[in-house]
């Protein structure tokens, strides 16, 4: 891992947030890092704490929400140590964020190229309001949106699913951050549009060189479009590699039943796979490996350790006890 060539590193994050029915424990001791133009997915079920983690890197834990402690340093800037005028600078300059619901994240009375051209305005005082509409018209352009000037003019509520995505990647690339992070950006897509927007997110990001950041659950869009994955399992990254190591050798007993999930089209009458027992409560403080009570290869000393993380290789690392054996 070069340095020169690093751009964001997480280490040791915690987030914890104080509800009345106590302390929620949704991230624990999180590390990982992301390189200049590479493409890292965060992948896990609902409820792991890919979201919360996405929200923390940008400062937008809100309260009863809290980041307790760690690092997130982008390039050679601790994003926790700067006041909030310094933050604000780098949200929607330097690093973007595609939330999962664009119809929610839309102003709704705004027409969306007065939206587009809003973000430049915010971040560029040299532009004018008319350059500032030509940029964005330009940008629906590049995302194979049919005459951008004409559906510049149009409200939210007039679009498609597929092309308020659109829209809202339009207004996270036109200032071409260095880091854009992607929210299950194609989550309430269909698989036709899906494989659209996918194909023209990594086409605008290989133009623009910047780097991804991309949440979800699909295992399909993560094979399709990340250099190398974090899985993530109640709040821990249990396992990071390259996403051949992990589709191909994953280590970790949750990363393995997480593939067996997915349904094996050579054998339709193969029985659904699903992971025995219940994600853990997060109300509790971790004092072992809390993928233990549903792990098939459960040993006494998972119910009274936290598992380091290991080793497989220099690109591949798990935290499982089962790794140290091998």
């Amino acid at each position: 891992m070069s340095i020169n060539n690093l751009l964001l590193r997480v280490q040791d994050l915690k987030v914890r947030f104080y509800t009345l029915r106590g302390v929620v424990h949704a991230l624990e001791r999180v590390t990982f890092h992301l390189n200049r133009q590479e493409t890292l997915g965060i992948a896990g079920e609902t409820g792991c704490g890919k979201s919360v983690t996405a929200r923390a890197v940008l400062r937008l834990i809100d309260p009863p929400g809290r980041i307790v402690s760690g690092s997130i340093f982008f390039e050679d800037k601790n994003l926790l140590e700067l006041d909030e005028a310094a933050i604000r600078k780098i949200r929607g300059s330097e690093i973007s964020m595609i939330m999962q619901e664009p119809k929610v994240s839309l102003n709704p009375v705004i027409r969306v190229g007065d939206q587009v051209a809003e973000t430049l305005l915010v971040h560029d005082s040299s532009l004018n309001r008319r350059s500032a509409r030509r940029h964005a018209i330009d940008m629906l352009a590049q995302l194979g949106i049919p005459d951008a000037s004409k559906m510049s003019r149009r409200f939210p509520h007039e679009l498609s699913g597929g092309m308020s995505q659109r829209i809202m990647i339009a207004m996270m690339l036109v200032t071409r951050p260095k880091l854009l992070i992607a929210d299950e950006p194609t989550s309430a897509l269909d698989v036709t549009i899906q494989a659209q927007i996918l194909e023209l997110m990594k086409a605008l990001v290989r133009e623009i060189k910047t780097a991804v950041l991309m949440i979800t659950h699909d295992l399909g869009v993560m094979a399709e479009t990340c250099d190398r994955v974090a899985v993530m399992y109640a709040g821990n990254v249990v396992e990071m590699g390259s996403v051949r190591d992990v589709l191909k050798n994953p280590q970790h007993p949750y990363t393995q039943s997480l593939l067996r999930t997915v349904p094996d089209n050579a054998n339709p009458e193969q029985p659904l796979y699903s992971i025995r027992g219940n994600v853990p409560s997060l109300l509790e403080p971790q004092t072992n490996c809390v993928f233990a009570p549903r792990c098939e290869h459960i040993m006494r000393r998972c119910e009274q350790e936290i598992p380091p993380v290991y080793d497989i290789d220099d690109h591949h690392q798990a935290a499982c006890f089962l790794v140290e054996k091998q």
